[in-house]
């Protein structure tokens, strides 16, 4: 009995000597979650193999983006954040043992995508992740790459997610191109299109794998929908839409989808606020979750900030509808803002509290708490003696930039200590006079626009020193109308336009932009 527990307990050793070999034998490991984001992103960190108690470096490249301490069995979990200056492209994050010296890498792309019209959720139009193009080096952007597109892009503005750019076209077509183009200086081959959806002059917006973009139903009816495409495409050229929303006896205009919280809010022409929910109804057509009337058209985009959605009507009025809804098929808004004239296509942008929102000649600031009453009046307004406001506003680093005819207006975001107020200075744009119907996109210091002469614009995001400052850079493209706006990622600017030159089926154009 004795010599039979004595083989055992040398089985045993042997068995955990083994196991024991086997363990010091394995590799050290790291896994990276997310392994693709913009610069700042976090990244959580786990390793295993390495030494037992030890301290472990972990570095972007080579340079230290922070430290872990192993447990008894070799492993970790930290969380480090990629450097600001990360520039785009496939990089590495090395594990190194202090003690052991053992050392894993794993890779991470940096990458920013835009997944909707104004970059985020609450439509500032600031592109925070930027840090290829600057002041410096605009002046040198060149054009890279042209897609041909449809009819002319009226308004839609690029998304850019995944490697992918997705922009409609006027004659109701959703295009899908290689972001970084064909290798060619005209690309005419889509990764995919839809179906025709008669017009199409909102922006799409990508979540979850999907694309939402806004039309009518056919050239002989104006009925609105909401079209929902696999951002991936259908594996085919031409793709029709996994399902539609039903948005009303008139069009989507150039109200560009919302997706937040599992739902997608759009306006539409016949004033009224529609909220879908974001996964379908199992149906190829379905009904929305709520809506929310106003007073006139809308063309404004819905932006959801917090628990409010808000929305500018034609009845020159702001409205605050509960995001979640009311819990009935119509919801009332929390309040509404009186801008005293039309909101025509402005989307409010939300920060630090204040709601900006353009209406026919004037910027207005409301609390986005609301007021005491439920209509509430501007905190304060801006204009230019008669000036028409034109677009959605953009905010950055305490000043509002929004068009004012020919010229971006600059105003500052906390107003002027009285109800109304003049622009800092005037972003002018020389040449031919027109104008400045694109929405303006900050980006690392840097304003851009397009310009109903054909151009398109970059000036300082800073003032110039006068009331006055000209661009530092400006492109003209070959078609007058520039209604796009910008789109800035990874260092490329895209935006849509046309080339009045080519045949009108295939005169649409997205237009690239890079250093050389």
């Amino acid at each position: 009995m004795a010599a039979r527990f004595r083989v055992a307990g040398i089985i045993g050793t042997v068995l955990a000597c083994l196991l024991a070999g086997s363990a010091a034998a394995a590799p050290a490991a790291i896994s990276l979650s997310p392994t693709v984001g913009p610069p700042t992103t976090t990244v959580a960190v786990k390793g295993t193999g390495f030494g037992a108690s030890e301290v472990v470096t972990l570095a972007f490249d080579s340079r230290q983006v922070g430290t872990a301490s192993t447990d008894s069995l070799g492993a970790f979990s930290q969380k480090v954040k990629i450097p600001r200056t990360a520039l785009p492209g496939l990089h590495a994050i090395h594990a190194t043992g202090q003690t052991s010296g053992l050392s894993a890498q794993a890779p991470f792309s940096v990458r920013t995508d835009w997944t909707r019209f104004r970059f985020d959720q609450n439509h500032t139009g600031v592109q925070p992740f930027e840090n290829i193009l600057k002041v410096s080096n605009v002046p040198m952007l060149q054009l890279d790459w042209q897609a041909q597109l449809g009819k002319l892009v009226d308004y839609s503005s690029p998304a850019v997610v995944n490697g992918v750019v997705y922009i409609g076209s006027s004659d109701g077509r959703l295009w899908a191109y290689p972001a970084n183009g064909c290798g060619q200086d005209i690309c005419t081959v889509p990764l995919w299109t839809s179906t025709d959806l008669a017009q199409i002059i909102d922006s799409p917006t990508v979540a979850g794998g999907r694309v939402y973009v806004g039309s009518q139903t056919s050239f002989d009816s104006n009925d609105g929908k909401l079209d929902v495409f696999d951002a991936n495409g259908c594996g085919r050229p031409v793709c029709s839409p996994l399902w539609q929303g039903d948005a009303g006896p008139e069009s989507i205009l150039q109200s560009s989808p919302a997706v937040t919280g599992g739902r997608v809010y759009v306006g539409s022409y016949d004033g009224k606020l529609y909220v879908f929910n974001a996964d379908g109804c199992g149906a190829k057509l379905c009904q929305p979750l709520w809506t929310g009337a106003t007073g006139g058209h809308i063309e404004s985009s819905p932006t959801v900030s917090g628990t409010t959605a808000f929305i500018g009507s034609n009845d020159g009025k702001l409205y605050a509808f509960p995001a979640a809804g009311c819990g009935m098929d119509a919801c009332q808004p929390f309040w509404s803002g009186v801008t005293g004239e039309p909101i025509f296509d402005s989307s409010p942008a939300v920060s630090k509290g204040i709601v900006y929102i353009g209406s026919a000649h004037h910027l207005s600031a409301f609390a986005a708490a609301g007021c005491d009453s439920p209509t509430c009046q501007p905190l304060w307004q801006g204009s230019h003696q008669s000036d028409f406001v034109n677009g959605s506003p953009a905010v950055f680093k305490g000043r509002v930039y929004i068009g004012l005819e020919f010229s971006v207006g600059v105003f500052s975001a906390s107003g002027c200590g009285h109800p109304n107020c003049d622009p800092l200075w005037l972003d002018f744009g020389t040449g031919t006079q027109a104008d400045i119907l694109s929405s303006p996109t900050v980006a690392n210091g840097v304003v851009y626009a397009g310009k109903m002469n054909g151009d398109v614009l970059a000036w300082r995001a800073a003032s110039c020193g006068q009331f006055v400052c000209n661009q530092i850079w400006s492109f003209p493209t070959k078609d007058p109308i520039v209604t796009s706006s910008p789109t800035i990622v990874n260092g490329i600017l895209y935006i849509g336009g046309s080339n009045n030159l080519a045949p009108e089926s295939t005169a649409g154009r997205l237009y690239v932009f890079a250093l050389p």
